[in-house]
């Protein structure tokens, strides 16, 4: 048995699979068809290129530090990595709040992995960094796409360092405005 049904958004085609149960599968019609054709957004794999930034290896670009299973979770990909100066990008997709923003958290995390992976950097071989305070201000709201964190030391210091992320949306406007503090401290 086959029937079609056109919807608002797309053609919709029911058939019976050979156990019976009934398979649906929605192909979009009109202007959404023409979208086919457009190029697949990116995945944030190694060479794709996201807000102008094209996504290295993550071994690569964290010196081998990796960037943690929350950032991974999230979709953080490290661009550039420094005690100066860091850069990544988080997809909105999947990281969003009921209604369809950006989660406010989701700033944070992108804005705390590169505080702290600075600091950490800048730590040095037999030493740590361990955030201490976080702030964020949010002055714009990201609904698709990808955004992009960069990141700037303030100070760094021998026991505090302070970095300022700003995140921007795709089109290069500020989202969020963030300042870690990360506390610097020797190994046991």
């Amino acid at each position: 048995m086959t029937e079609s049904i056109t919807e608002e958004r797309g053609a919709a085609e029911t058939t019976a699979s050979p156990s019976g149960a009934e398979a649906r599968r929605t192909e979009p019609t009109g202007a959404a068809r023409a979208d086919a054709n457009a190029p697949e957004p990116p995945r944030g794999l190694p060479g794709d290129v996201v807000n102008g930034l094209v996504i290295p290896d993550q071994d690569a670009a964290t010196g081998g530090r990796g960037g943690g299973a929350l950032a991974e979770r999230m979709g953080i990909r490290f661009i550039e990595l420094s005690p100066e100066r860091s850069v990544a990008v988080m997809p909105v997709e999947g990281n969003t709040q009921p209604i369809g923003l950006l989660h406010g958290g989701a700033y944070c995390v992108l804005g705390e992995s590169l505080g702290s992976m600075s600091a950490n950097v800048h730590a040095g071989e037999g030493r740590y960094a361990v955030g201490i305070d976080i702030n964020a201000t949010h002055t714009g709201s990201a609904t698709t796409g990808w955004v992009t964190g960069t990141c700037t030391a303030v100070h760094l210091g021998g026991t505090t360092t302070v970095h300022e992320i700003v995140v921007t949306d795709g089109t290069g406007r500020r989202c969020s405005t963030l300042r870690i503090t990360n506390l610097v401290r020797s190994r046991r």
